[in-house]
Order: C-alpha cells, then structure tokens, then sequence
C-alpha cells in the first residue's frame, strides 16, 4: 500500500521518463551488426537521462549505463521481468570500459546525473548500481558523499544482473571475473579490418606502384608483371596482425602485442616467400615491412583486450612505435633496391 501511495506522488513526473523494451528489435540487431563492422560508431548513441523498465516505483533498483547503444542494449535486453530505472550518463558514445579508462564514465558524470534526473526526489532509496567495469572511474565514498547515493558495484556481464540482484546485491566471485575467450576476440575482428582501411589502400598502392621500377627506369608492364606479390603478402600480414594474433593471443608467448603482431607478420613474410618464389632481397625487403604492418595492428588491440593496462601500452608505445617506424623505412628501402640491382 505505501508503494501504491508512492507510485500516485511521483506520477506526474513518471509521464516524462521514456520505457525501454527488453526485446531488441531488428532496427537494433541490424544497428548492432553495423557496429561491428565500424560503421556510424560515433553517433551510435542513446540520449543522456533516465529510462525505465516495466514498471518502476520509488523503491526500484537504479542501474547506470553509459550511453553507447551497444552497452545500453546489453543492459536491457538482460532486464526482462524486472521493474528498473536505467539511468544513462553522457561518456559521449564510449562503453562503460573505456569511458571509465579515459574520464567520461567519471565519479563528476555519475554524480551530475544523479543531480540532473533529480534521483533524490523519484526514488525513497538511496542507492545506484554502478556496472563493475565502471569502478576504474569512479570513487563510490564521493558519489556518496556529494549526493547521499550509495554506489553499488554490480557484475562485470549484464547477464549476472537478475542474480545479482536476487542475492540481494551479492555478487559471486564468478561474477567479479573478466573473461576474454576467443569468441570474444574474434568479435572485434571485423571493426579492426576497416578501421585502417585508407591506410591501408595508401601502402599497398605504393608498393604496387614502385613494383614497376627497373634498371632502365619505369615500366608499366613490369608494375603489371610484379605488382601481385608486394600487395599479396603486406595484405596478408595486416590480416595476420588483425586477426591471426587476436584470435590466437593467448597461443604466441610474448607478453607484449606489438611482438606478437612481429611474429605473425614474420610468419606470413616466410610462407609467401616459399609460395612465390621472389628473390631473396625483395623477400627481406617486404619482411621488414610486414613484421611492421602485423605489429602496428596487433598493438592496435590493446585498446580492446582486458590483459592490458594504460601504464603498460603507453610503455610498450614507446618502443614499439620507433621501432615500427624503422622497419618500415628499412623495407621500402630495400624493396627499391631489389628493383633496381
């Protein structure tokens, strides 16, 4: 009877709060495969606020989300049966993992948002739950103290939300566990074969291009004739660096990516070699320029696994990226000159 009492007092203001459904439709399937493939990622996006679930009341949860589609989404789509208020924070488009890595998933968006739906005055509670990969941003004693909100730390996976809460805010430690299996990994394969795209298309149309140089000068016909190889074997060393060393990260023992990229950009530069049969110096040449390609991109993907950290890719950066450089300059180098002896 209290809640009903409750539920009468806040309905003027429940009329302006927005449902969200807990079945994703096709608009949304077909949003979240685009996502996959990098496209339209910076506007895929929900508006900063609060939403709900079923049918709340001044005694429901409250679940915080970032405001990427993708991870409001997972959230939801994990809520059916429930009766939650979601509310979003502006991390501007970023998932609840990076936003908290680079200060919009932040102790100050958390606590504004709490001001800005005027939280205090729509639930009797107080308390938010904060998805556990959110904790590297915000400080909970500060939410608490600059709003009376308790923070709640939830589980990593949006799946463990309703046990989560059926435990009474209990989380098992399976649940406080990271997992990045190679089904996951192999997820972020497509957005990564685009992502350096042009890039890409720059390098190969270089090599191709410089294939038709001789003794005597340059000849199309010879572009033509050697042109296939360069392009084959730098193409595949990007795919190797992208896919290869993602989806096999945990099979090559170098603990830095930018070595485990090296390694399949070598591998990928021998095999062409022995299909091919090119001379040995235009081998080398492309080698070095492999290993430089497969190591960029393997490196890439720090930003995407959970077995690094910020300090540890700025220090792998920083002798990673000078030494891709080198090798680079190293191969194209040599990669003339095999052209031209």
């Amino acid at each position: 009877m209290k809640e009903k009492m409750d539920l009468q007092s806040f309905k003027p203001v429940l009329l302006h709060i927005p449902t969200v459904s807990t079945e994703l439709s096709r608009t949304d399937l077909v949003g979240a495969f685009k996502m996959r493939l990098g496209i339209g990622r910076d506007r895929y996006r929900v508006s900063p606020g609060l939403y709900k679930v079923g049918k709340p009341g001044a005694y429901s949860d409250v679940l915080v989300s970032a405001n990427y589609k993708l991870s409001f989404d997972m959230l939801r789509k994990n809520l059916k049966g429930l009766d939650v208020w979601i509310l979003v924070i502006d991390t501007k488009g970023v998932n609840v993992w990076c936003a908290a890595g680079k200060g919009t998933f932040s102790t100050r968006n958390v606590v504004k948002s709490i001001q800005d739906a005027s939280l205090e005055h729509l639930v009797k509670h107080r308390k938010i739950i904060l998805p556990q990969l959110s904790a590297s941003g915000v400080s909970a004693y500060k939410v608490k103290e600059q709003t009376g909100f308790r923070a709640i730390f939830g589980p990593v996976r949006a799946e463990d939300i309703k046990p989560f809460v059926e435990a009474d805010y209990k989380a098992t430690p399976q649940m406080r566990k990271i997992f990045f299996p190679m089904k996951e990994r192999a997820k972020l394969v497509p957005v990564d074969i685009l992502y350096t795209k042009y890039k890409l298309l720059l390098i190969l149309s270089i090599l191709f291009f410089f294939s038709g140089l001789d003794k005597s000068g340059f000849l199309f016909s010879r572009m033509a004739e050697s042109g296939l190889f360069p392009v084959i074997s730098v193409f595949g060393a990007y795919m190797a660096g992208i896919v290869l060393a993602p989806v096999f990260l945990t099979w090559i023992p170098f603990r830095a990516f930018a070595l485990k990229g090296a390694f399949w950009g070598l591998a990928v530069s021998i095999v062409f070699y022995f299909l091919f049969g090119v001379s040995k110096m235009e081998a080398i040449a492309l080698g070095f320029i492999n290993v430089s390609v497969a190591s960029f991109m393997t490196m890439n993907f720090t930003g995407s696994s959970t077995y690094t950290s910020l300090s540890g890719v700025r220090k792998e950066m920083g002798w990673a990226v000078p030494f891709q450089i080198s090798f680079v300059l190293v191969g194209f180098t040599l990669f003339v000159l095999s052209k031209m002896l």
